[in-house]
């Protein structure tokens, strides 16, 4: 049985969930681990010194249970799709099974990075994504100056470490439509994946 571990990571509002959504409902015998399940509870979120509480750093992500959880698919991904109430796919071929990983902080944890068959990235500029994060209605709504104080400088570090561990990935420019976005990961996943032998 073929194990693919694909990585659907980048900036904030830059599309990540949009197109796991879609490439889960059309990639046979996949499942999902979203990187936002594995928050720590408000509590544990420290306050930094820009003032703001720290939810775009990797230390406010439980990272182990998130490497366990992948880990637990990597050794039974049927059992894995079944307790999460998914089914395998009749017509499909069974020898090829396939997790999404979808976050923002993904390529930053080596163990994890290092998990993915693949790992796409996908990036908008500052103006797009300050525009798209102000339209957004978080459970927890940003407060005034959270995305220029917090959000988006620790998105350049954090996009910056990733470039300097020297992880590969497929960059991806969230400009595009959706459907040219998912539309070239799709086609990117099932020619060298799942076409092949």
């Amino acid at each position: 049985m073929r194990r693919i571990i694909i990585g659907i990571g980048g900036v904030t509002n830059g599309g990540k969930t949009t197109l796991t959504k879609r490439l889960i409902a059309t990639l046979p015998n996949s499942c999902v681990v979203h990187q936002d399940d594995f928050f720590k509870p408000p509590d544990q979120i420290e306050v930094g010194e820009d003032g703001f509480k720290q939810w775009d750093v990797i230390t406010s992500l439980d990272m182990e249970a998130m490497v366990n959880t992948v880990t637990a698919w990597v050794e039974n991904p049927v059992k894995f799709a079944r307790s999460h109430g998914k089914s395998r796919s009749a017509s499909s071929n069974s020898d090829v099974q396939i997790l999404i990983l979808e976050g923002f902080l993904l390529y930053n944890n080596k163990l994890l990075a290092s998990m993915c068959t693949e790992r796409y990235y996908l990036t908008i500029p500052y103006d797009e994504c300050k525009r798209r994060r102000s339209g957004r209605n978080y459970t927890v709504p940003d407060p005034p100056g959270l995305f220029d104080g917090h959000v988006w400088p620790m998105y350049l570090k954090h996009r910056h470490e990733m470039k300097q561990s020297g992880v590969s990935i497929v960059s991806i420019d969230g400009l595009l439509s959706k459907d040219e976005i998912y539309s070239k990961v799709y086609t990117d996943i099932v020619n060298r994946f799942l076409n092949s032998s």
